[in-house]
């Protein structure tokens, strides 16, 4: 019987080198674009050691939407540390979309891209996108709640939408125009809140 105390072995490092190859070319050049071989020549791995930690090209982007995911709930985490206001955290989160958009490099929501990309909604890599939406949308519902929004839904379903624009916007437009956008969408929300639930948040 094995310990619970062992910490499970990290990831062999050629399997993280092929997962850094692939996230790197498939968020800038495009999953379908991006063949296996061209991944095993810039990893500097065998074809044997690819598909003994990777299966298949379809298991790669899974593990490459996974580990967007993952990045994505660190920076968010980040940008919300020491927030209580959830109006502060709406903010917070408008702001880092913002940096995201600006930065060299940015070819548009990595998720968005990748459910682009597959048709059939039942794909695994459609299964792993939704998860993060499913994941990001109860992130939201929860911050709108402690805002005491009148109508909690319809303001979640807003605030995902914007989000949506903003960094679809800025791939394809101006980003500092579409963060001032999501920016303003985004205080709209937060002056429509309640005033009993403005109260509550004051009291508690």
């Amino acid at each position: 019987m094995i310990p619970s105390s062992i910490a499970p072995r990290p990831p062999a490092p050629a399997k993280l080198k092929i997962l850094e190859v692939a996230d790197r070319l498939f968020y800038n050049e495009g999953i379908h674009t991006v063949g296996v071989d061209r991944i095993i020549n810039e990893a500097h791995v065998t074809k044997a050691t690819f598909y003994k930690h990777y299966r298949s090209k379809d298991l790669l982007i899974v593990a490459y939407v996974e580990g967007r995911h993952l990045r994505a709930k660190q920076l968010i985490e980040e940008a919300r540390r020491n927030l209580t206001d959830p109006a502060d955290v709406l903010r917070a989160l408008a702001t880092l979309i913002g940096q995201i958009a600006t930065r060299p490099g940015f070819h548009g929501c990595p998720f968005i891209n990748a459910a682009a990309q597959f048709g059939d909604p039942s794909h695994p890599v459609r299964q792993a996108v939704a998860r993060h939406r499913s994941w990001e949308r109860a992130l939201v519902t929860d911050v709108v709640a402690e805002l005491g929004h009148a109508a909690g839904e319809d303001a979640v379903d807003d605030l995902i939408l914007f989000r949506d624009g903003a960094l679809s916007g800025s791939n394809v437009g101006d980003p500092e125009r579409a963060y001032l956008s999501l920016a303003r969408a985004v205080e709209r929300i937060i002056a429509e809140r309640t005033a009993s639930g403005g109260a509550r948040l004051l009291s508690a």
